[in-house]
């Protein structure tokens, strides 16, 4: 490792954020990767270089720990460059000036709570662990999730219905949720006469969701 990479890798120790690091990450080559993200929740913008040809740009990636924090209960998490990459790349590809984040990081409480009251969240998200960032753009989402599927790297899920997608750095492999299994999950089978509470609903959503997620493990 080069002495300008080491003085790097030690200033991203001073700033205190844990940054996970693919094969390979202080010598990528082809010089800068920028991104330009807006945050659609808490309306927060990243705007620039994250890292060069030397590895991640300390200041960038401590601005990006704040950016993609779990904002539900404002912490930090770590900042995984493989996830990054996998995003920028994807935007070169289709041509995207810009992406809308809807999801980064996440602890353990909000992904539990979110897998109380969502579907399709599962238990042992990458989320947790800062490899898996949701996000949408303002065209040709389609397109973009094809790009990803051919990058043949890490996650991809597809969720045509609530208009994002999903990128992680995990293993490799793609899913599909579009909510055509709802309905069929809600009726059936139910005793005769009897009608699904509220609570009995969100029991089979958790059933199904899991069934699918030990397979994809989003």
């Amino acid at each position: 490792m080069s002495h300008s990479a080491l003085r790097r890798r030690d200033l991203l120790i001073a700033t205190g954020v844990s940054i996970l690091l693919c094969e390979g990450a202080f010598a990528l080559p082809g010089g800068e990767r920028r991104l330009t993200l807006k945050h659609a929740h808490t309306g927060e913008s990243f705007d620039g270089p994250y890292r060069d040809a030397a590895g991640p740009l300390p200041s960038a990636i401590a601005d990006l720990a704040v950016f993609l924090r779990d904002f539900h209960v404002d912490k930090r998490g770590p900042v995984d460059l493989g996830v990054l990459d996998i995003l920028a790349d994807v935007m070169t590809e289709t041509g995207q000036r810009s992406a809308t984040v809807l999801s980064g990081y996440r602890t353990r409480e909000t992904n539990e709570r979110l897998r109380a009251t969502s579907f399709g969240v599962a238990e042992n998200s990458q989320h947790l662990y800062g490899r898996a960032i949701d996000v949408t753009f303002d065209r040709d989402l389609g397109a973009t999730e094809q790009a990803a599927l051919a990058l043949g790297r890490g996650g991809v899920g597809w969720y045509p219905r609530s208009h994002f997608i999903h990128l992680d750095s995990g293993p490799r492999r793609s899913w599909e949720l579009d909510g055509t299994d709802f309905s069929r999950l809600l009726l059936g089978p139910v005793p005769r006469g009897h009608i699904l509470t509220v609570r009995e609903r969100l029991a089979r959503l958790h059933a199904y969701a899991h069934q699918e997620m030990v397979l994809r493990r989003h």
